[in-house]
């Protein structure tokens, strides 16, 4: 079984919170089995690093959980969280910060991932 797990999220923007929390709980699926996770944002899914915007969004009706505190417990597990640099370009405007703990990476180090056959990727 491969133990590292990439996922590229780029459709599950911000205007629809409810598509973003089914690749971050896969995300802790596979951290309890031990895998190494980097998560990718490209795109406007890049909008979900910014400070504020998760916490402000919630994917059902009830409001039980933020994406925000999606994004901070796969973080606490372990999970490494990246701004595709294009993306950020685009989508995130100055003065804007993005979450603590996230990295920069670009299209090339997801494809990188996905050549890889050590590595299994996921794209939302």
């Amino acid at each position: 079984m491969a133990d590292q797990l990439a996922l590229l999220i780029w459709a599950a923007t911000p205007d629809h919170p409810e598509l973003v929390v089914t690749p971050l709980i896969h995300a802790l699926a596979a951290r309890a089995l031990d895998a190494e996770v980097e998560i990718h944002f490209a795109g406007p899914a890049v909008r979900w690093l910014v400070d504020g915007v998760a916490d402000a969004a919630y994917a059902t009706p009830d409001k039980e959980k933020s994406v925000g505190d999606f994004l901070r417990e796969v973080q606490r597990e372990g999970a490494t969280l990246y701004a595709c640099g294009m993306a950020q370009a685009q989508w995130v405007s100055a003065g804007e910060s993005l979450l603590a703990g996230c990295r920069h990476a670009g299209a090339t180090a997801f494809v990188v991932r996905g050549l890889d056959p050590a590595w299994r990727t996921l794209t939302y």
